[in-house]
């Protein structure tokens, strides 16, 4: 039973090449090429290789792959890399991390990690038996390295290192510019300097990482490997003919192999759309802190029992699930494995092809050119694929342009007159437009647009991403026979009144009106498009419908007659409300509504009779006050007066005056007290009118 296994290596090296390097164990190690079959770029920035071939080899001798990835693209390839072995099912895959150079080397029998000098390289080997070709040969071992300043002419001259030696003559000193060569005798030594000089020599590349996958099984087979790296992004350039029968539009893809590989008859697919898609750093070695808990060298531990517990059924780590068929994602790989080795082993069949045809030369319809084979485009999920019907041939580091999509299309002519770009009281000339609706069956990515009309060059344009059915206004060129002006103006415009629970409610429209005056001076009628800049909160009034509205403006469309003026109002509205408390009005505001022409007849009659109603409750307030006022006076003149008793005693002439006045006093109090009830009797009545009319008022 032939069993396919895959394996999603997130811990592997990125792959940074077009072509992976197969390495066949063996008697002798044979170096092939694993040929990329499939490459789908993407508009976000990166690409999807998939290499497929034959490997053979024994479980004894597996197959080996090698392959030399770019630094840049180790963090892609960590996290997408896919291998297909239908015969491996334990594959290695092994890598030198970003610091195994250094903790190898630190790790050898001869440390080389630092770049150390020689007398440091002798000096840390203390112990190792050395045989030193010296002016007088010498076999010993080492003791250490001393620096001595040495002697010229009978002067202190430079330091100097001395390599000391522990010989069968006892410890002998030798300067080492002295020494023209060495060996070890230990030969662990000597092949761990070997291979310390090899990685150091191997690690100058610093910009690609070698990839090694071990593949065991039995015999040949063939495998696939597929991985997502940073790639240039794919562009596109169209070319749009509006002088044919039809409108007819032609679009190139721009596509570069940034690798350093060559791409030989390469499936290449072209997918637009906006994945997520981001970089983690999956490549260097991470560390995590601790913390640092003191050791527990004092006191007993607490005994401590703990109940039985059941454990969740189905929870427990099936090493079979995690790596073999019984997987949930078995039968989504198995399916993966299948259309990968399908597609690799037989190329797509023959699609009908649109009219497809290169750019034009000047003076020429493109629908009247040649041939060409396009891409076939399908959907991919929220995304859509271009393949290429040819597989491609590109050599590293260079780019091709190669046909993409054509065919006819709708399109309209029209002029287009922006009122956001309009200045008023300034004309400006509406742009040479085209309305397209994409009847081509497949999304069109945004870019760039040269446009043909009557057998030549009329401008160029831009599109954003078209969408199958979606239309879209292109603009190539300003329009010099016809100009256009603005003039803007806004009004505030009484809606209504409503009395209502003592509240009077105005709502009033705050009015924005432009007119655009159009001016055709060709000997053609002519099709606008005026496009309204949306006021921010309102809504529209005149006209009453729009042709289209965007998230920031409208869009009329109307004839433009030859050698005509065409005048064209827009109007929008915004509502304002105005809410007053009748209660809490004063008089001459009250009054001002009341006589105000805006405000209807009938509301204007009823606030009359409620200003008379509020005028005389304030009538009998300010009478109430008065007679307080009064009552005041008269108690502070018998309070004077009592005062004056006081001092003159009630028997004196003058005390029997005072008397006499406080008596009459007392009678003009009580008859104003009298007075005042009234007065507030009034008071409250008329406030109380006042307040029931108010509030029972309804228009």
């Amino acid at each position: 039973m032939k069993k396919t296994c895959f394996w999603n290596l997130s811990g592997l090296a990125g792959i940074g090449l077009a072509s992976l390097l197969c390495v066949f164990s063996g008697p002798v190690l044979l170096a092939e090429e694993l040929p990329l079959k499939q490459l789908t770029l993407f508009s976000s920035g990166v690409g999807y290789f998939v290499h497929s071939g034959e490997v053979r080899g024994t479980p004894e001798s597996p197959a080996r792959l090698r392959a030399p990835f770019k630094l840049a693209s180790v963090n892609d390839a960590l996290k997408s890399l896919v291998i297909n072995d239908p015969v491996s099912s334990s594959p290695l895959v092994r890598y030198a991390s970003a610091d195994s150079l250094r903790q190898t080397l630190k790790d050898l029998k001869i440390d080389l990690s630092g770049n150390p000098a020689l007398a440091e390289i002798l000096g840390s080997l203390t112990g190792e038996e050395i045989e030193v070709s010296a002016p007088t040969p010498l076999t010993g071992r080492i003791v250490g390295v001393e620096y001595r300043s040495g002697t010229i002419g009978g002067e202190a001259g430079p330091i100097e290192p001395w390599l000391s030696l522990f010989t069968a003559k006892g410890i002998q000193a030798v300067a080492l510019k002295d020494i023209a060569s060495f060996v070890f005798k230990n030969d662990e030594i000597n092949a761990d300097l070997k291979r310390a000089l090899d990685l150091i020599m191997a690690s100058r590349n610093t910009d690609t990482k070698d990839l090694e996958i071990i593949l065991p099984g039995q015999g040949n087979r063939t495998i696939s490997v597929s991985y997502v790296i940073p790639m240039p992004v794919w562009k596109v350039s169209y070319r749009l003919d509006l002088g044919g029968n039809e409108p007819f539009l032609q679009g190139w893809a721009i596509v570069d192999n940034g690798s350093d590989s060559d791409w030989e008859g390469v499936e290449l697919s072209l997918v637009t759309g906006r994945p997520v898609s981001f970089i983690q750093n999956l490549y260097p070695p991470y560390y995590t802190s601790r913390p640092v808990i003191p050791l527990a060298i004092a006191g007993l531990a607490q005994a401590e029992a703990y109940e039985s517990g059941s454990s969740w059924e189905g929870a427990a780590f099936n090493p079979e699930s995690a790596a073999g068929t019984a997987s949930p994602m078995a039968p989504f790989l198995r399916k993966l494995s299948e259309n990968v080795l399908n597609r690799s082993a037989a190329a797509a069949p023959d699609e009908e092809k649109a009219r497809e045809s290169p750019a034009p030369a000047p003076g020429y319809s493109l629908d009247y050119a040649g041939t060409l084979e396009t891409a076939q485009g399908r959907a991919a999920g929220d995304q859509f694929e271009f393949t290429l019907k040819q597989p491609v041939t590109l050599e590293r580091r260079a780019s091709a342009m190669l046909p993409l999509v054509q065919g006819t299309l709708q399109a309209t002519r029209a002029l287009v007159f922006s009122g956001a770009k309009a200045v008023v009281g300034q004309s400006i000339n509406p742009s040479i437009s085209a309305e397209l609706t994409n009847t081509t069956g497949m999304k069109l990515p945004a870019g760039p647009i040269t446009v043909y009309d009557g057998g030549t060059y009329a401008g160029d344009a831009l599109v954003e991403f078209l969408g199958e059915n979606e239309k879209r206004i292109i603009s190539y060129g300003d329009d010099l026979s016809v100009r256009g002006t603005v003039t803007a103006g806004n009004t505030r415009t009484l809606s209504s009144v409503r009395v209502a629970n003592g509240v009077m409610t105005i709502s009033r429209s705050q009015n924005y009106e432009k007119t655009y005056t159009i001016i055709s001076s060709a000997g053609e009628d002519k099709r606008i498009i005026i496009e309204h800049p949306i006021t921010q909160g309102t809504t529209l009034a005149v006209p009453e419908a729009y042709d289209e509205k965007t998230a920031s403006l409208y869009r009329f469309t109307r004839p433009l007659p030859a050698g005509k003026e065409l005048k064209f109002n827009v109007r929008e509205e915004r509502p304002i409300s105005e809410q007053i408390t009748l209660a809490r009005l004063g008089p001459e505001t009250f009054l001002s509504y009341a006589s105000s022409e805006e405000i209807p007849l009938s509301i204007r009659t009823a606030l009359s009779k409620a200003v008379e109603l509020r005028q005389k409750a304030d009538e009998a307030e300010n009478e109430l006050k008065n007679l307080e006022t009064r009552r005041t006076r008269l108690v502070s003149e018998q309070d004077r007066i009592r005062q004056n008793l006081a001092a003159a005693g009630n028997q004196s002439p003058q005390g029997q005056e005072y008397l006499k006045r406080m008596a009459a006093l007392d009678a003009d109090i009580d008859n104003i007290n009298s007075y005042i009830k009234s007065a507030e009797n009034l008071v409250e009545s008329s406030k109380k009118g006042y307040s029931d009319y108010i509030a029972g008022l309804k228009f």
